[in-house]
């Protein structure tokens, strides 16, 4: 099955996206995702001008030969840019083969541990009163676990509020825009939001919450802690990871379950977090963390340490790296949940798909390989727009964690 042609397809049907193309011989062509939020750009010089020339003639059977010949030979491993190109060569391989073997992703893997993926939606509002009234709409909706976040008074703007409530973009401008934080009043306003949630919706919906790598291990700590009477699902991403061991304190103060690894690239990232057992979900994802091979890897390790996996799913992912991801999450033994933003329409006509949502739930389909294609004609009416994710100042100007 030798490679004949990869190509990169850049579209922008409301949000930018990268897609890599690759062809064989055979006429069997799979696709993945290489998104990389607010530096598509760098992804898609990186696939055009170093690794796509190395592609063409490999046998696209060879799926673990390929990744470890981009990873161990490059020399400058890791990193957001070449893993995010490594991914989508390696998850085009994958849908490949299992085209091959006319089988869904799923039973290429090893078949399915779960008839559905339960997946979690984002309910957002200004103040607690339009969260609540938005967590009410995606429990009508059918939603068994609801990510919640609200803004706090005294701020302009807080993370996780949008206007859009079903299809948040947080890459929102042609240069960044600036938003402002407090901790302290962060800190004393949430646990108010999940008082108010648990009385008015009781404990059997599932209840999330995103501090997005805004608080030092004491701090988590503490807001774990008021949070523990609401019973949350988990607390997801509440101290930046760089310095791993900050989750010990963060463990001895709290039994809020904790999420992590949205923004991890290999398995040596999460090492320590899952060795410890220091983390409760880790969140890696395929396009980020080097596709469906080095995930599968992940995934193993935080299974020996009673850890589950929480695959991110924002927007910033295509519909190719969720239908991979859905493939992921049925064959995987220890999965957790699935993070679900949906897409806007335009977004789902470019990119048609065999996966559905009932129920809670998000079905991979059946359709052979992992179920997403690119109308290549329709994708390119939307041109590459410029949008930066937003940067984080505290009230007194000091440059922070967004």
């Amino acid at each position: 099955m030798k490679i004949i042609d990869a190509k990169v397809i850049v579209t922008c049907p409301g949000r930018n996206f990268v897609t890599l193309k690759i062809t064989t011989e055979e006429g069997i062509h799979g696709i993945g995702d290489a998104t990389l939020n607010g530096r598509e750009l760098a992804v898609v010089s990186y696939l055009e001008d170093h690794l796509v020339p190395c592609l063409i003639g490999r046998d696209a059977r060879q799926i673990e030969d390929i990744w470890q010949f981009f990873y161990r030979g490059a020399y400058w491993r890791k990193g957001p840019v070449g893993m995010a190109a490594i991914a989508a060569i390696d998850t085009a391989l994958w849908d490949i083969k299992a085209k091959a073997a006319n089988m869904p992703l799923y039973d290429l893997l090893g078949g399915k541990s779960r008839e559905g993926v339960m997946v979690y939606g984002h309910a957002n509002g200004e103040d607690i009163e339009e969260t609540c009234d938005e967590v009410a709409r995606y429990l009508e909706l059918g939603y068994k676990a609801i990510r919640a976040q609200c803004g706090v008074p005294g701020m302009p703007s807080t993370y996780g509020v949008a206007q859009d409530k079903m299809f948040y973009e947080p890459a929102d401008a042609d240069l960044p825009s600036e938003n402002i934080w407090s901790t302290a009043k962060y800190l004393n306003h949430i646990p108010k939001l999940f008082a108010r949630l648990r009385d008015q919706f009781g404990f059997d919906v599932h209840l999330l919450h995103d501090v997005h790598h805004r608080l030092t291990p004491i701090e988590a700590g503490r807001l774990g802690k008021d949070l523990e009477p609401y019973r949350l699902f988990w607390l997801e991403d509440a101290v930046t990871a760089e310095l791993q061991e900050g989750f010990r304190l963060v463990r001895q103060h709290t039994t809020t379950p904790l999420a992590l690894g949205e923004i991890f690239t290999t398995i040596y990232d999460c090492h320590q977090l899952l060795s410890e057992q220091l983390i409760d979900y880790i969140r890696t994802t395929v396009v980020h963390a080097g596709g469906i091979t080095h995930l599968k890897r992940i995934a193993s390790l935080a299974e020996l340490y009673h850890i589950k996996t929480g695959c991110h799913g924002a927007t910033d992912l295509s519909p190719v790296c969720l239908g991979a991801a859905l493939h992921f999450d049925s064959w995987v033994p220890n999965f957790g949940i699935q993070e679900y933003m949906r897409h806007t329409e335009a977004t789902d006509e470019v990119f048609p798909h065999a996966y559905t949502f009932a129920d809670g739930n998000l079905y991979p389909g059946d359709t052979p390989g992992h179920g997403v294609d690119i109308n290549e004609e329709l994708a390119s009416k939307y041109p590459y727009q410029r949008a930066y994710l937003p940067v984080n100042r505290l009230e007194d100007g000091t440059m922070f964690n967004w």
